[in-house]
């Protein structure tokens, strides 16, 4: 862990005390992870987030690919610019036929895994109405003569032998616009979040808090040195599409992506307040020079900060660098449990990844 006691910047510091302390970003989240997000059905949260954005009276837009940008001018034109990424789609289900008596069979969407789930509530979001079932793996107290009985005996339920049921008439369901590639998502009174002391505990904190730092950083930057882009960008679970489309249409050489670290004893990453820069995912290395800015940047805040090579990750960042959309690339991210379910964050480490992005900006 790398952490600075040198007394250089004091974010927190009167007049003008930043209100984006933990209460507030608690409170943010806790309405972002209510809105459902699949990937490529982004509407909810897309809302919001124009709406907040309007309220800032910063310039933004929403482009071709569904990504909400931010453009905050700097004081140096055509020179250095960078972008900051948070992506707001989810992961969850998507309908892959309609059968008898209500029954849906669904398969994943992102990375996302039934047993994580368990049975209970999930939303079906229809052409034309939401509607809520169970997403279920057939009863206990079976023999073997009943397909479920393996569950019960080492092998995790796949999605090939889960199902959503709903009890609904198919008329029903084509009334609501159910169909093949309807999204699934976990039921929002399942996504409510709760508060463990100082951590937060949901549904979808990847990658809800991650745009909770977006708004943040677009509510508190003012006349940065370069032009600045925050992205929330579209459809990221399913291969970044969001961001490919952006960074391959606008200019500029240096792209950070706001993220979770996985928390898991193969990783030197501890919970706590401490946010995670990454080296490598398996989309390759990330840049060392912009690294060490970032690293530069929390000491001169004087808050710590951890490094990690992780395996099965990607991030807008780093699929964009892979591809030669950008130059530079790095990921900060926020360390956080059981990823892609029901995620546990610590919330000054949420809270600190703002901060030293802040500083950053203000150095570049």
């Amino acid at each position: 862990m790398i952490d600075s006691m040198s007394p250089q910047i004091d974010l927190d510091a009167a007049p003008g005390r930043d209100v984006w302390h933990e209460d507030h970003f608690f409170d943010t989240i806790a309405e972002l992870v209510m809105l459902h997000s699949p990937s490529g059905v982004e509407t909810e949260v897309n809302a919001y987030l124009l709406d907040r954005l309007q309220a800032a009276g910063v310039e933004h837009w929403q482009d071709a690919a569904d990504n909400i940008v931010v453009r905050i001018c700097g004081e140096i034109k055509d020179q250095g610019a960078i972008a900051i990424t948070a992506h707001k789609d989810e992961i969850g289900g998507i309908v892959k036929r309609v059968e008898a008596q209500g029954r849906l069979s669904v398969r994943a969407l992102g990375g996302a895994y039934p047993w994580v789930y368990g049975e209970g509530i999930v939303d079906l979001l229809g052409d034309h109405a939401t509607i809520s079932g169970v997403l279920s793996f057939g009863s206990r107290h079976v023999s073997h003569e009943s397909p479920q009985k393996v569950q019960q005996e080492g092998q995790a339920v796949t999605w090939a032998d889960a199902w959503v049921e709903t009890k609904l008439t198919a008329d029903a369901l084509q009334q609501a616009g159910v169909r093949p590639g309807t999204r699934m998502v976990v039921g929002k009174h399942r996504k409510r979040p709760l508060r463990l002391g100082d951590h937060i505990a949901s549904y979808t904190l990847d990658n809800k808090a991650s745009l909770a730092i977006l708004l943040a950083l677009a509510e508190t930057v003012k006349a940065p040195p370069v032009d600045v882009y925050l992205v929330a960008s579209a459809k990221e679970e399913v291969g970044a599409i969001g961001a490919l489309y952006f960074t391959g249409r606008q200019n500029f050489d240096q792209l950070i992506a706001l993220e979770i670290c996985p928390l898991s004893s193969e990783y030197p990453i501890q919970d706590g307040p401490a946010p995670a820069l990454f080296s490598q995912d398996s989309y390759g290395l990330y840049d060392e020079g912009l690294n060490r800015e970032i690293i530069d940047a929390a000491a001169r805040s004087h808050l710590p900060l951890q490094l990690a090579a992780i395996s099965g990750f990607g991030s807008d960042a780093s699929i964009a660098m892979k591809f030669g959309h950008v130059a530079r690339a790095a990921c900060l991210a926020f360390p956080t449990e059981n990823t892609h379910g029901y995620e546990i964050a610590h919330l000054s480490a949420i809270r600190n990844c703002y901060k030293i992005l802040k500083t950053l900006i203000a150095t570049l």
